[in-house]
């Protein structure tokens, strides 16, 4: 078995790597080897040095590769190698000594407060169970800023209409209880009254739940959220993490704290909520050229 082989499947089986994972880091190793293979440089692990890494950068940035690729190419080496010197097999590690281009930064991408508002103030959703269920999961992810996977993952006794909250579940299991206004409450009622009218109990304890009474999944919200959002913004990302940083956006513009804003998303550090407030600076310094007379 080759080293590729044996790191693989130490992947697989002791890590716990994803299929998906393991399949990426796959191809980013066999496109290293492929290059040094190709550029008659040594593809044995032993003779591997910071040059040779190196010189794969270079050519992957030559074609056009974001930072952000490379970054995660020469992540898959650092733990390849990690794993190298943890079995003896190399003495060094050649990652030690490679500096990585600077990523670029971007910006969330967000949906204006006109356009979230003639949404949802307009006849653009029927009044038959699909329709409530439709604009519910749009309001909803807007007003939570609850992840697209929390969302398909809630259940009936997550919400508490009685104390206006809904208790989300997040990554690692994590759980977090968000408030909610007292008019999505009562759309939650009206919600959950044609649910029962629609399915009655058959569609077991998930909160939403699709056309056929069964749970949600991954494309099904996305499709729902990308068709409402087209009908009234042309930004190119329509996806329902387009309406958890519309939320953590417009919240912040509106001077929400920043540690609450984290709260909010459940996030494990302030830094991840911290690139929220690029925005709300970008929109400070447009304020600042319109109004300044010497802006």
């Amino acid at each position: 078995m080759s080293y590729k082989e044996s790191f693989l499947q130490y992947l697989q089986l002791e890590k716990r790597y994803s299929s998906h994972t393991i399949r990426s880091y796959k191809i980013d190793l066999d496109q290293f080897f492929m290059f040094l293979s190709e550029n008659d440089m040594s593809v044995n692990p032993s003779e591997i040095t910071s040059y040779q890494v190196r010189a794969w950068i270079v050519s992957l940035m030559d074609n056009d590769m974001t930072s952000v690729t490379v970054h995660r190419k020469i992540s898959c080496l650092r733990v390849f190698f990690r794993w190298l010197r943890k079995e003896g097999t190399v003495k060094t590690d050649p990652l030690e000594k490679v500096v990585l281009p600077k990523r670029k930064k971007t910006l969330p991408v967000f949906v204006g407060e006109e356009a979230l508002d003639k949404l949802l103030d307009n006849n653009y959703f029927g009044d038959d169970f699909s329709g409530n269920r439709n604009r519910t999961i749009i309001e909803m992810l807007y007003l939570t800023g609850m992840r697209r996977a929390e969302l398909i993952g809630l259940k009936l006794t997550d919400v508490d209409l009685r104390e206006s909250t809904v208790k989300v579940t997040g990554k690692r299991n994590k759980q977090r209880i968000i408030p909610l206004t007292k008019p999505f409450t009562s759309r939650l009622e009206e919600y959950l009254k044609i649910r029962y009218e629609f399915d009655g109990e058959k569609s077991g304890d998930w909160f939403f739940m699709t056309d056929k009474g069964n749970k949600l999944y991954d494309k099904f919200v996305y499709n729902l959220v990308r068709g409402y959002l087209s009908m009234v913004t042309t930004v190119e990302k329509k996806s329902p993490h387009i309406l958890r940083h519309t939320f953590a956006t417009h919240m912040l513009n509106r001077g929400a704290d920043l540690n609450v804003i984290k709260e909010f998303l459940g996030h494990a550090n302030l830094s991840a909520t911290q690139v929220y407030t690029h925005n709300t600076f970008e929109k400070l310094k447009k304020i600042y050229k319109q109004a300044h007379p010497r802006a």
